[in-house]
């Protein structure tokens, strides 16, 4: 793919309802995003594809919750790799942009040539949410489908929540005249209103998975069909956007659906590691794990996996008796 220069509607999730269908969505195109995540990291180009997906899914899932702080989407697997972990932290203050990072821990002995997906075995899909301090976290879980991480969501979403939901996804690697190759996504989130919803009072669920054919009354059955069917019709190169934007985007496919568009919503690359943090993560650990950690310079090192950032610190500074240390 080559493009031009940076975009309006880059690194951008546009919300949007269909009125006559009653179902709401995302269209979400991320650039500068995707180059801040994966520029910290030297992945092979399957493991790049698949951070991609995650965070251009984390971008569409936290942006349609009340987020008062953190939203996190997980992958643990028994494959090549072994985890994808994102982060979606909401806009300290209207107007700001919300911040995403993700990364992604994999064997690289392991790794084949096969498509991106192949490179995840059996596992789970998890989505948390963490509203902060008063709040307890949330956090819901489904197994991994093996066909995609989006068909994961879906599941995660058709099980957990009850409400069917529906991704079409793009991404991969785009290029400028003059400028090096950089990686591009664009994705389109569908999923039944809330108020809208049947499954309600239905109990826990069976953990099946939910379909149109679920939909209690053949109205509401008949809308997600029709959507889907219209959605099919999107093509990648529509989802990521270099000429198309998402407000046309969005009359070129639902049209007759009466597409209602809300404020956009800015994303960019952003990490909350900090000293502070660091010396939290070690209030854990007592004086003697600490000096097992300390190095043969001494001092107790710590790396940021989502960013790179290298932490040093004084060890009689950390651990759950650092102020023994200090008064001694």
């Amino acid at each position: 793919m080559t493009f031009g220069s940076k975009l309006a509607w880059d690194d951008t999730v546009l919300p949007f309802q269909l009125d006559l269908s009653d179902i709401r969505g995302r269209v979400a195109r991320l650039d500068g995003v995707l180059g801040g995540i994966l520029r910290q990291h030297d992945y092979p180009p399957q493991v790049e594809a698949l951070v991609a997906e995650m965070a251009l899914l984390t971008a569409l899932v936290g942006q349609t919750i009340k987020l008062r702080w953190k939203l996190s989407l997980q992958v643990q697997s028994k494959g090549p790799v072994r985890m994808i972990a994102t982060d979606y932290f909401a806009p300290r203050d209207e107007g700001e942009a919300a911040r995403i990072r993700a990364y992604a821990s994999y064997d690289a002995e392991r790794l084949s040539d096969g498509a991106p997906i192949d490179q995840v075995g059996e596992g789970y899909f998890a989505i948390l949410i963490d509203q902060g301090k008063g709040s307890a976290p949330y956090q819901g879980i489904t197994p991994l489908t093996g066909r995609s991480l989006s068909a994961s969501a879906e599941a995660y979403f058709a099980q957990s929540e009850q409400l069917p939901t529906r991704f079409a996804l793009s991404f991969g690697r785009a290029s400028a005249p003059g400028s090096p190759e950089h990686w591009r996504a664009g994705g389109i989130m569908l999923q039944h209103m809330p108020k809208a919803s049947p499954f309600v009072a239905r109990g826990a669920g069976t953990g099946e998975i939910l379909s149109a054919a679920d939909l209690e009354g053949g109205a509401r059955g008949e809308d997600w069909r029709r959507v889907n069917i219209l959605l099919d019709t999107v093509d990648d190169l529509e989802l990521i956007g270099p000429t198309l934007p998402p407000t046309d985007l969005l009359v070129r496919l639902f049209h007759e659906e009466v597409p209602r568009v809300f404020d956009a919503q800015s994303v960019r690359f952003g990490c909350t590691c900090s000293e502070d943090r660091v010396r939290q993560s070690l209030s854990i650990y007592s004086a003697r794990d600490i000096e097992k950690m300390t190095t043969e310079d001494g001092i107790v090192t710590a790396d940021c996996q989502f960013c790179g950032a290298h932490y040093e610190l004084d060890p009689a500074t950390v651990g759950f008796e650092a102020e023994e240390a200090d008064e001694d």
